[in-house]
Parts: structure tokens; C-alpha cells; sequence
């Protein structure tokens, strides 16, 4: 077993899986990645398990060396990175030498670079899952994000392959994102004054983001019934506080709410959400299940179609 050591541990570096399953019920987040099309791609690229935890590294500023030589991939936002001082493109595996210092300087492209090893990164499973939730104190070493001066384990590993994802299977974060929104929850309570007005609109991300949710600047709508019971909370909830702002809520959400909540944004819509920084534009299009299965299925398809490839 060898160790990353981590010289700077950036804004917010966290150790992210694919999240908690079957615990909503006892109060915890689910957690994982935010951006699960990177985070998958990550490692596609190693041949590792879809579930092996990789680092997700918020806005760079993110510096560690390599104990001994490994295969790892970079994914999700170009954060400027380099490797011994030269710049290594995302979306690829690359292999790493001993005593190799990765850097991820500032964002150029999107928030959330994901940094995967060969075999995972070998933190504790806690409740099934390696993910950190910071408000649980959960996941990670010690529940936290990462600290200079820790060590992450890792199993030494020269015989991953060395892949690059096709240019076409590689998300634009400067596209403009348009959120697919599943009607659900108290869709019928918002009027159709309202609807149309959320449906027509540009909102901002606005400064007030993180792992817990997005919340978006625009015209406001509101529901007809703002007093309601606490139900529990899908990924991609679009939930509107009395303010009448839509806040689409993410991986470390809430397990339940009583805000009235307009719908709810696919899955890989909130991926590529998790890489819009504040001051972005999104908008909002009426979708339905069919059509969000349909593009779960084609990323599924691709990831299939790379993994066939190399085997």
C-alpha cells in the first residue's frame, strides 16, 4: 500500500463515491459526487469499479505527490492542471512515477475536477460508502474535507491502460444547460401563471451553492399552499422557499422538507448543474420520464461501449 500526500488540500477536496444507499431512512444524506458523469468517466478511464472513490477537487488550488507509481485520470472541470510543472489535459488516464507532484491551479472551464486512481482510493466504508458528508461528519479520513498534511491510500498499480474519451463524449460546461424538470410533488399547486413564468425565464446561479443544492436568481414563483408536511427529498428536487426562489437541491441535500417543491431536474442534468458557477445561466424545459430514462440509457450505452472496447 502506498500514500498520496497531500501538500494543499485546495477550497473544498473531498473523497466522493457513488453515495449512500438505503440510509435516507435514518436521517442520512445520501452524498457521492456531484458530477456523476465525470466521476464515472474517471474511472472508465482505469478499468475500476464505477463505485471506486475518487477525489473531488473544488476550484483547484489542490497540490499532493505520488509514494509510488500508479495509473490515475482526471475528469470534470479543467482546473489548470499540471504534473511536475506541465500541463496534462483532462478527460485521461495517465501514469505517475514516484515522487510525481499533481497541481490543480484555477478553474478555466466549469468547478469540480475529479482525480481517480487505479484500484480506488482505499478510505474507510462507512454505512456503505466512502463518500464525506461534511454536515454528518461522515466518509473521507475523518469526515472532513482533505487537510495538508494527510495521507490517502492507494494501491501501487502500473497496468491500468492509458485511455483518452472520445472529444464528442466530453461535456461543454460553457453550453448553455438547459434543466430537464420531471413534473412531480406540488406541480399542480403552482399556477399556470407561474409555471409559464418559470418554464419562459433565465435564472442565475447565484453565490449561495454548494454540495447541499443550487440556489437560482430570477423571476420568483410561488405555490399555492406554502404550509406543508415534511416528506422526504428526490436528488434534483426543485424546491421553492417562500421567497420564491427555485433552489434545485443536490447530493448532501436534506432527507426531508416541507418547502412546496415544483418538480424535479434528471439526474445527469444535475451533473452538468454541479459545474456552473455563480453568475451562469440556466433554464428549465417541461420533460417527462420517458425522455430521461432515454438519456440515462444512452450514457449507460457509452460507458458499456468504451469498457467492451478495452476488454
Amino acid at each position: 500500500m502506498a500514500n498520496l500526500h497531500i501538500i494543499k488540500p485546495g477550497w473544498q477536496s473531498t473523497l466522493q463515491d457513488l453515495g449512500r444507499q438505503g440510509y435516507f431512512r435514518s436521517g442520512l444524506s445520501e452524498g457521492g459526487a456531484l458530477d456523476e458523469i465525470a466521476f464515472r468517466w474517471a474511472n472508465a478511464l482505469l478499468n475500476n469499479p464505477s463505485n471506486a472513490a475518487c477525489i473531488e477537487i473544488l476550484m483547484g488550488d489542490f497540490e499532493a505527490e505520488f509514494e509510488q507509481a500508479t495509473c490515475i485520470a482526471i475528469t470534470g472541470a479543467d482546473l489548470g492542471c499540471t504534473l511536475n510543472g506541465q500541463a496534462v489535459a483532462n478527460w485521461q488516464s495517465l501514469a505517475v512515477k514516484k515522487g510525481d507532484r499533481i497541481c490543480f491551479n484555477s478553474p478555466e472551464t466549469g468547478l469540480r475536477a475529479y482525480l481517480a486512481i487505479a484500484e480506488g482510493w482505499q478510505t474507510p466504508i462507512q454505512f456503505g460508502s466512502r463518500s464525506t458528508v461534511l454536515r454528518e461528519k461522515l466518509g473521507g479520513l475523518d469526515g472532513d474535507k482533505l487537510k495538508a498534511g494527510q495521507q490517502l491510500a492507494y494501491q501501487a498499480n502500473s497496468e491500468a491502460p492509458m485511455q483518452t474519451l472520445k472529444p464528442q463524449w466530453i461535456p461543454n460546461y460553457n453550453a448553455e444547460l438547459i434543466l430537464k424538470v420531471l413534473p412531480s410533488y406540488q406541480y399542480e399547486q403552482f399556477s399556470e401563471t407561474a409555471k409559464r413564468r418559470f418554464f419562459t425565464s433565465e435564472y442565475i446561479v447565484s453565490q449561495r451553492i454548494d454540495r447541499m443544492g443550487y440556489r437560482l436568481e430570477g423571476p420568483a414563483v410561488m405555490a399555492a399552499n406554502q404550509q406543508l408536511i415534511s416528506e422526504g427529498i428526490a436528488m434534483g428536487a426543485i424546491q421553492v422557499p417562500p421567497d420564491g426562489q427555485p433552489i434545485v437541491l443536490l447530493k448532501d441535500r436534506q432527507t426531508i422538507g416541507g418547502y412546496p417543491k415544483l418538480g424535479c431536474v434528471g439526474s445527469l442534468d444535475c451533473s452538468l448543474l454541479s459545474q456552473q458557477a455563480p453568475g451562469k445561466q440556466v433554464r428549465f424545459e417541461l420533460s417527462d420520464v420517458a425522455t430521461v430514462q432515454i438519456e440515462r440509457r444512452l450514457f449507460e450505452r457509452k460507458l458499456r461501449c468504451f469498457n467492451s472496447k478495452r476488454s
